[in-house]
């Protein structure tokens, strides 16, 4: 809590001293930070892991059954889920990460890059070290991040109401236990189930603009109480009791 008081603080500071940071590929980032800092402006054409790490944190502002690429180049679909963000966080919607769109990134990422809202272990319930599924430790943990950031651009869209994950990433173990597909996506860790409120069907149909190419809800088999969300490379939406 403190240290995020202490970035807006920052970002105040920057903006009342009359900072300015052009858009050039050069330019500067707003300030350093725990988890990740950024070190210049990036635009259409940029390339580089630093736009890797832009791409995790806006993949979840897209349009209905898009699905954005973790490829470290800033094309067109990253340049229009940028000026998303953006315009969700009442920033100018230019498409170009600045000193501004960073801020707010940082003010929204605790130390360990996970969103604010979202933790590793509300996304692993299944063991403490995240072995044992479909993929490697290392990616399958990742997958949860990239997954949490998703969640994280869902709920700001939903009036920032809390999002309630009843389950993430399973071991073979833990999937077999819980009665899982064989092929769930849980073992890549890259899926999640959501319960509470909103409605089930609400979280569904929200879930379509949010790159979640996997959705599943009421209506399809032994999923009435939950809504199931993943990054499937074969996209399947189904909750027929929600139109979808």
């Amino acid at each position: 809590m403190f240290r995020r008081i202490a970035r807006l603080l920052a970002a105040f500071v920057m903006i009342a001293s009359g900072v300015v940071v052009g858009v050039g590929a050069t330019a500067g980032a707003a300030h350093a930070d725990e988890c990740y800092t950024w070190s210049r402006t990036l635009s259409q054409g940029a390339s580089g892991n630093d736009v890797t790490q832009l791409q995790i944190r806006v993949a979840g502002w897209v349009t209905s059954g898009e699905r954005l690429s973790y490829d470290g180049q800033y094309g067109a679909r990253t340049t229009a889920a940028v000026r998303k963000f953006q315009s969700a966080y009442g920033l100018t919607a230019d498409g170009i990460a600045g000193p501004a769109t960073f801020s707010k990134l940082y003010a929204l990422q605790d130390a360990d890059c996970t969103p604010v809202h979202f933790s590793y272990a509300e996304l692993n319930r299944c063991n403490s070290d995240w072995s044992g599924g479909a993929v490697s430790a290392a990616t399958a943990k990742a997958n949860a991040l990239k997954t949490m950031w998703k969640l994280e651009a869902m709920r700001h869209a939903l009036g920032d109401v809390p999002l309630t994950v009843s389950s993430g990433f399973r071991s073979y173990a833990c999937n077999s236990a819980v009665g899982g597909a064989s092929g769930s996506r849980h073992l890549y860790g890259d899926a999640a189930d959501l319960t509470g409120s909103p409605s089930l069907c609400r979280l569904a149909q929200q879930a379509r603009t949010h790159g979640f190419s996997e959705i599943l809800g009421p209506g399809y088999p032994d999923h009435n109480d939950h809504t199931h969300v993943a990054l499937d490379p074969s996209p399947y939406w189904s909750a027929p009791n929600c139109g979808i």
